[in-house]
């Protein structure tokens, strides 16, 4: 954190009666992580052009807090130390992980930020874990309660579903969970009709297929076996007939530093490959993609809603809830072969491409399609004691993504 947020965010504490407008609602927002940062952005929108709210970010400790600092720093945010925002006292406070949230002085909300809950407790975390049957981790009680108290004062689900594992795995905090949808399930869906506007800035030609190659982190993850796919990449896909993206997970950058990225995609950048940073948009290649390579991470599901087909590279049974769209995913999408030739496994998942079954997919994402913005707004307000704005909230188009170009050469050294 820079020494101008800390700035900022202590004086909006501390100026009292200075403030033009000292009885704003203040809302503390506890962005852990990039992943968690991008998702409450989403729901800080719903609070934008309010002269009644004030609001304020913390970075919470977590071992992939690299990088929110500088997101946070690009949005001109006003950011509170983490010691100083835990002893002050707020009308409500955002957070989409669960590390240190008991200590938040507000009412609290808890979002998901994926596509469902996809990832089972891991096994050495809690005695939940070993249960024969293992929750999801967001929705296990280890990162829910608290000395016998749950901490959210709301939990915010995308899907009905969710509310029912949610009964098994910690039935004390269904009084507060709310069923609200997905933010990037209604993005995606109200932006696909400009596919063709997203793929002309990308910079793709007529004849060009685009192959986004999507990895969530950790041992289990495409990228822990990249060493085996990349170099067909290049090898396979001629640059006249594909473009291709890589979507790596910004936990995998916070946990090996932008810097080793850089340093060992830096090959492929130079025979233009487009690395994402992990702060960009992703949500546009997806729509303008012509494939998807992935694996149980939620862009690739996410990547049912887009109309691409897709080949999975990885699907591991043991950390992937069985009622999630990524486990439902790995029922239907090919599997990605490293006996047969790359452009004729995208012909295969191309003609073997049914929309049917990626649409059961993507309903497994939200069960409120089109109405996050709406749902969310109205228990935001109703834990402020807020009349709502007189406007309805909706999902607005994603605006273009920079071109390809962007994200391809020399890397730094």
């Amino acid at each position: 954190m820079s020494a101008a947020s800390r700035r900022t965010g202590t004086a909006l504490i501390r100026r009292g009666h200075w403030l033009t407008l000292p009885d704003c609602k203040q809302v503390l927002v506890v962005a852990h992580t990039m992943t968690y940062a991008q998702r409450l952005r989403e729901v800080c929108a719903l609070l934008e052009s309010d002269l009644r709210i004030q609001v304020a970010f913390t970075i919470a400790p977590h071992v992939f807090g690299d990088g929110v600092s500088r997101l946070l720093q690009d949005l001109r945010t006003a950011v509170l130390p983490w010691e100083e925002a835990v002893r002050t006292e707020f009308d409500l406070a955002l957070a989409a992980g669960s590390r240190g949230i008991e200590q938040v002085r507000a009412p609290l909300v808890r979002l998901s930020h994926g596509a469902g809950h996809i990832k089972l407790l891991r096994e050495t975390e809690s005695p939940e874990a070993a249960d024969p049957i293992r929750p999801p981790g967001m929705l296990s009680r280890r990162y829910l309660v608290r000395d016998g108290r749950v901490v959210p004062a709301a939990i915010a689900l995308g899907h009905e579903q969710d509310r029912e594992q949610l009964a098994q795995s910690c039935p004390e905090a269904l009084p507060v969970a709310a069923v609200v949808g997905d933010p990037c399930y209604d993005r995606i869906a109200a932006s696909l009709p400009h596919r063709a506007e997203y793929r002309r800035a990308l910079g793709l030609g007529d004849r060009q297929g685009l192959v986004v190659v999507a990895s969530t982190w950790g041992r289990s993850s495409s990228f822990g076996h990249f060493d085996a796919l990349l170099p067909r990449l290049l090898s396979e896909l001629p640059r006249d007939g594909y473009r291709t993206a890589l979507l790596v997970h910004p936990n995998v950058w916070a946990g090996h530093s932008s810097w080793q990225m850089q340093a060992w995609l830096a090959a492929l950048r130079r025979r233009g490959v487009a690395v994402v940073p992990p702060e960009a948009d992703w949500q546009t290649l997806l729509i303008a993609a012509d494939w998807v390579i992935g694996d149980h991470g939620s862009v690739t599901s996410y990547a049912t809603l887009a109309g691409a087909p897709i080949l999975l590279a990885r699907s591991p049974d043991r950390e992937v809830h069985p009622a999630s769209p990524a486990a439902a995913l790995a029922l239907t999408a090919p599997a990605l072969s490293p006996l047969h030739p790359l452009e004729e496994q995208l012909r295969y998942a191309a003609a073997e491409y049914r929309s049917e079954e990626h649409a059961r997919v993507a309903g497994l994402i939200s069960s409120e399609p089109g109405r996050f913005h709406r749902n969310m707004r109205a228990l935001l307000y109703r834990l402020l004691r807020l009349g709502q704005p007189a406007y309805l909230p909706a999902a607005g188009q994603l605006p273009a993504p920079p071109p390809l170009s962007s994200w391809t050469g020399e890397a730094v050294a």
